[in-house]
């Protein structure tokens, strides 16, 4: 993923930069992109919380890319956690990738719905 964007694209992701706090919900029909920290929950097309990123808050995508910290529960169809990645409270998945990680403190819940 990109951070910049031309004017043939039609979608350009959220980033939130390392050493910025945002606090408030991010709701977005494209990628969004952590490095820094959200309080707030995240609903969007991909989430990626990258290695220093944080999230406070709810997270429903579905991907999720989790690199960094979610403290809080996360709803999506994949779930791509590497080896670096923490998380506290509920991880509600149909598909789970795991990379190595030790930081998983969750609670973890396969999916059984209808994919929409």
């Amino acid at each position: 993923m990109l951070a910049f964007t031309n004017s043939t694209e039609k979608q350009s992701p959220t980033v939130i930069g390392a050493g910025c706090k945002l606090t408030g919900d991010i709701k977005t029909d494209h990628n969004v992109q952590i490095h820094g920290e959200v309080i707030g929950n995240i609903t969007a097309e991909t989430v990626v919380i990258g290695r220093g990123g944080r999230v406070v808050g709810e997270v429903r995508t579905p991907v999720l890319f989790l690199h960094g910290e979610l403290d809080g529960p996360a709803i999506v169809n994949t779930a791509n956690i590497f080896s670096a990645a923490k998380m506290v409270g509920t991880l509600s998945y149909r598909t789970l990738n795991i990379t190595g990680n030790t930081g998983l403190e969750c609670k973890l819940e396969k999916r059984k719905d209808k994919e929409k």
